[in-house]
């Protein structure tokens, strides 16, 4: 198929406007399905997407559409919706000319919309506004039209207003697609050179590595030999083909398509988001600009609940990385859970899913600790370093200064929310920024807010303040001089490392009082009494003890000289001691888990 009749594009909106109601619309009418083989959400083929109602993987599907006498290649990228999932939609974007830009009818313009249409703007692409849920009796499609023109900058003649539910309109879609997006720029053609970009990536135990490609260049044929550019190797390509949604094996892709490539590859390391696939033959070729590795913001630990177990996580992270390349990871050793894996996420729903995916699909059980964000440490000599948990923080006199991440938090909520919202955005030291009004009802609250103190409740405490109607998206500002302590907590004396934290000073004795209660009520009781501290530095800030438990050492004696018990006595003392000094703590795994929930 030509150049000129071929369509990349992507649907982007905010979570739980219709993207995937619309998309399975279009496979619909296009008849990449028959209406025997519909089912909700098409192209959410993960039971974890179905379950929660979401898209956490960006879907590729090819459809084929007539308008009069001509044929078009439409290939339609349907992307996630949630902030944590912004990568995602940001490798979509890159393999696309144009993007559908949905917006809910009752909802309105929120905080999402906003982001992912900076995004298409900023991959200069061509944005077909569409507003969704019609047929709702709620909906306010003039007013949701003029907040599209004044937030977003969309021409209101070029607003397509749908049903994706009833199917109302969605044929305008279609040929607005036709119509408005380009098709791949003329010089990318089948005479240069071969370029391909991998977007994605998923590993199969029988066929290993296929690869998700977008051909900007060229073309490549069952047989060819292609080179991946970063890894430098060389593979033999076994089959190719399209989704359409299911896959349909062709002999050739040409420049401009989407479809998979599979090769015979083993080793997942030579597999990056991103790399450029060539020919073997085709000598210098440019790499295409690829992405911007993701800047991960919450980090916690997963461990194996049975130590055989490790070598099977690790197996299991890079399978999964593979399939999203957002989160990092490194080996760590904890003395409380043993060895187990440093894991970053781009946010909280983000982490939840990376660990039921594992848990899943690996069958393995994990013990997660509790999130935290990263910090940088300016040393005495002038060093800045990045350090992700407490145990990687230096000596205190080689601190010079500590430093906290801050990010922009953009609110969209109702107007009778926003004393409640300043409220909790002052309580959590967030500073404020500025408000803007969308119309008489909603308003942009914006505040630079710490990440450590949005990570955990703020987004549920945003929605139980504005009744469900809030959203939110945040951008990463940098990091920020705070005054930021190690709070230590130690039992019997020893420093547990899985439960230290790096926390603000002014919330340090309450979070301290918090935990040494808790792992008080969690830890059974030895033969020798255990103090349980929170301290900053050598300063205990809580304490709590755990009494010994004690044994009626006297009870065979029937009368006789007091001395005999006194003997008694003194041997059990002695005993205890000795004890104390070379017996360990137990902390069950879980009263581990208990504690690191009061910790949240």
């Amino acid at each position: 198929m030509d150049l000129a009749s071929i369509r990349n594009f992507s649907i982007i909106a905010h979570i739980d406007h219709g993207k995937s109601t619309l998309a399975d619309r279009l496979l619909l009418l296009t008849r990449a399905i028959e209406r025997r083989e519909f089912r909700e959400q098409v192209l959410d083929d993960m039971d974890l997407e179905r379950e929660r109602g979401i898209t956490i993987k960006a879907r590729a599907v090819a459809l084929n559409y007539e308008k009069g006498s001509k044929r078009y290649l439409l290939n339609l990228i349907d992307t996630p919706g949630h902030v944590d999932f912004s990568y995602e939609v940001s490798r979509s974007l890159a393999a696309s000319e144009g993007a559908v830009l949905l917006v809910d009818a009752v909802k309105g313009v929120e905080a999402q919309t906003v982001a992912n249409a900076a995004l298409a703007l900023g991959n200069n692409l061509r944005i077909i506004p569409v507003i969704n849920k019609i047929d709702l009796p709620l909906a306010r499609i003039d007013e949701v039209a003029e907040e599209m023109v004044r937030i977003l900058g969309v021409d209101k003649e070029e607003i397509i207003s749908v049903s994706a539910k009833t199917g109302e309109n969605v044929d305008k879609v279609l040929e607005a697609i036709v119509e408005r997006v380009p098709p791949p720029a003329a010089s990318r053609d089948k005479e240069a050179p071969l370029r391909a970009l991998i977007f994605d990536s998923v590993y199969d135990e029988y066929r290993g590595v296929i690869v998700y490609i977008r051909l900007f260049d060229g073309q490549v044929k069952e047989a060819d030999e292609v080179k991946i550019m970063k890894a430098g190797r060389i593979y033999q390509v076994a089959e190719l083909g399209k989704f359409t949604p299911k896959p349909v094996r062709v002999n050739s892709l040409c420049a401009g398509e989407v479809g998979y490539l599979i090769a015979s590859i083993k080793s997942i390391e030579d597999v990056r988001v991103g790399d450029t696939i060539t020919l073997k033959e085709a000598g210098e070729v440019e790499a295409l600009p690829g992405y911007e590795d993701p800047l991960p913001m919450v980090y916690c630990g997963l461990y194996p609940m049975e130590a055989a177990d490790f070598e099977n996580l690790r197996s299991a992270l890079a399978r999964l990385r593979l399939n999203d390349s957002s989160f990092i990871y490194e080996p760590e050793v904890s003395e409380a859970l043993g060895f187990g894996f440093r894991v970053g996420f781009l946010g909280l729903l983000h982490m939840e899913i990376v660990q039921e995916r594992l848990e899943r699909e690996s069958s393995l059980e994990l013990v997660k600790t509790a999130p935290n964000v990263s910090y940088e440490v300016l040393t005495q000599g002038d060093e800045v370093r990045r350090v992700e948990s407490s145990a990687k923080l230096p000596e205190t006199k080689e601190i010079a200064e500590l430093r906290e991440p801050v990010i922009r938090a953009s609110m969209v909520i109702p107007v009778d929310s926003v004393g409640a919202l300043m409220r909790l955005s002052e309580e959590r030291r967030g500073k404020f920024v500025s408000t803007e009004y969308l119309s008489a009802s909603r308003v942009v609250l914006t505040y630079d807010l710490p990440l450590s103190e949005v990570i955990y409740d703020f987004y549920d405490k945003l929605k139980s303040a504005t009744h469900g109607y809030g959203s939110m998206d945040y951008e990463f500002m940098g990091y920020e001089k705070s005054d930021l302590v190690c709070l230590d907590i130690l039992v019997a004396g020893n420093r547990v490392d899985a439960l230290s934290s790096i926390v603000h000073r002014s919330v340090a004795e309450k979070r301290g009082r918090k935990l040494v209660k808790k792992l008080r009520s969690q830890i059974r009781r030895h033969l020798f009494e255990i103090p349980i501290q929170a301290a900053i530095g050598s300063r205990i800030i809580a304490r709590e003890t755990i009494k010994p438990l004690a044994k009626h050492v006297t009870g065979k004696c029937y009368g006789g000289d007091i001395t005999r018990k006194r003997k008694l006595w003194a041997r059990q003392k002695a005993g205890k001691k000795r004890l104390k000094m070379v017996g360990q703590v137990e902390i069950p795994q879980e009263a581990f888990l208990a504690v690191l929930g009061a910790s949240n």
